[in-house]
């Protein structure tokens, strides 16, 4: 139970699965049958022994603070089955994991044992770099390799146009991941990155010239952005450098506030796994994003429900119209959030990422919430349309591929509803959906 008193709901936990099979898994193993010893504490612990196939039971704590996982089996996956469904079983039978009980010796000991491990990680933190001038040193030697890496960029954007678009597509990838392979050398990951999606537009349909154009042109306007970035206003500058590939601390006074987690999902470049989460603060009413990585096989953290309201202070990284956050302390326990943020037309969507592309003109998409709007078919995929009429988005192509798409259709029924996600030049990914018929938030990732 939380501090609060309030349990989660089955479709919270199952959002917390890392694939399909863990949630089918998880399903089954959310019933009393195999379980034993449960219990929870107003602290947010849930702990439990589960009947395996060998003769010792798997010994499963959660900390839904976190939420953390800690469990006795052999899976790799974060979190496993039984994690899922001792969650499930804790969110759906109050008298299967009562609460007020005390942790068993083994529970306890992990609990105590993470608290240290984050009391010392906090300590570290405050501690800062232990040798500051060689810190700088680094910094500088990385920026003079960025340098370079940019000018080389600049003479192959500048071969690019002298040649003609319509040579790229005889060119083949080959030079443009030659050239990814040489920003990466020279540390530069974001430039990297801004090549490869390069390489990808020759041949890839009607109108790629114009698309390779526009995209080159916002990569030339990058290069020329790092290479006079100290003649730059900070804010400005720190976008640049992030954009470019170059790490940020999170700094500036911590903000406090009941933070709703509006949506979570991961992406993957087969080597490292991206976790985008956003929150949207209660009383604030301000939009943070966080974002975590993990190597191949294994989920990165934090891995917050969707739909739970999380009282945590975030700490903000610059940058001219900057929403990356990290998650600081929290106060309280996750607790189920009903209500969605305030939201406007389709009309104050395309205001908001328009004024967010004046701060970061390499922005690809900006959080909004959508309000009144009803999914309908059209004739080049579907769209999100204002219930009078006025105006519509259209869903980005991605989206009718992925799951999420029906359940926004399924819970809209024809009806207006609320939604949030991410608009941009590709039109609208729906992230999360609310009905004014049914209570909680409805995860579309």
């Amino acid at each position: 139970m939380t501090e609060q008193g309030v349990r989660w709901t089955a479709e919270q936990v199952l959002a917390l699965a890392p694939d399909a099979a863990s949630r089918k898994a998880g399903g089954r193993l959310g019933v009393a049958g195999p379980w034993s010893g449960t219990g929870c504490s107003d602290a947010g612990a849930v702990w439990g022994l589960c009947k395996g196939s060998g003769s010792t039971p798997y010994r499963t704590v959660v900390d839904v603070t976190g939420p953390a996982y800690t469990c006795s089996c052999p899976s790799r996956k974060f979190p496993c089955k039984h994690a899922l469904g001792l969650l499930l079983l804790w969110a759906a039978d109050a008298a299967a994991v009562p609460a007020g009980a005390s942790a068993p010796d083994w529970a306890e000991q992990w609990l105590e044992s993470r608290g240290a491990r984050a009391e010392a990680r906090k300590r570290k933190d405050d501690a800062g770099p232990a040798d500051p001038e060689a810190a700088r040193r680094r910094a500088a030697a990385r920026s003079a390799r960025v340098t370079a890496g940019a000018e080389e960029l600049e003479q192959r954007l500048a071969d690019l146009v002298r040649g003609g678009l319509a040579a790229a597509e005889q060119a083949g990838y080959g030079l443009w991941e030659e050239t990814a392979r040489r920003m990466v050398d020279a540390q530069a990951p974001g430039l990297a990155g801004r090549v490869r999606e390069l390489g990808a537009l020759p041949g890839s349909g009607p109108g790629w010239p114009v698309r390779l154009l526009e995209e080159s042109a916002l990569t030339h306007l990058l290069d020329r952005a790092w290479l006079g970035v100290d003649r730059l206003p900070e804010p400005l500058a720190a976008t640049v450098r992030t954009r470019v590939g170059l790490p940020s601390s999170a700094e500036g006074p911590a903000v406090r506030d009941r933070w709703l987690v509006l949506a979570q999902y991961d992406t993957s470049d087969g080597k490292l796994t991206t976790r985008r989460t956003w929150l949207h603060g209660r009383d604030t009413g301000r939009t943070a994003l966080l974002l975590s990585f993990g190597v191949a096989g294994r989920a990165p953290e934090p891995t917050l429900a969707v739909g739970v309201v999380v009282d945590a202070e975030l700490l903000r990284h610059p940058g001219a119209g900057q929403l990356r956050a990290e998650l600081g302390e929290r106060f309280a326990a996750p607790v189920p959030g009903d209500a969605p943020p305030p939201g406007g037309t389709v009309g104050d969507a395309l205001t908001a990422y328009g004024l967010a592309l004046r701060d970061d003109p390499w922005l690809d998409s900006w959080p909004v919430t959508l309000r009144d709007v009803v999914p309908v078919p059209a004739a080049e995929g579907w769209q999100l349309a204002d219930a009078d009429g006025g105006a519509a988005l259209p869903v980005t192509g991605s989206a009718p591929a992925r799951p999420g798409l029906w359940r926004l259709a399924a819970v809209s029924g024809g009806a207006p509803v609320t939604v949030f996600g991410e608009c941009g030049h590709r039109g609208f990914t729906p992230l999360a959906a609310w009905s004014p018929d049914a209570p909680g938030t409805v995860p579309l990732t």
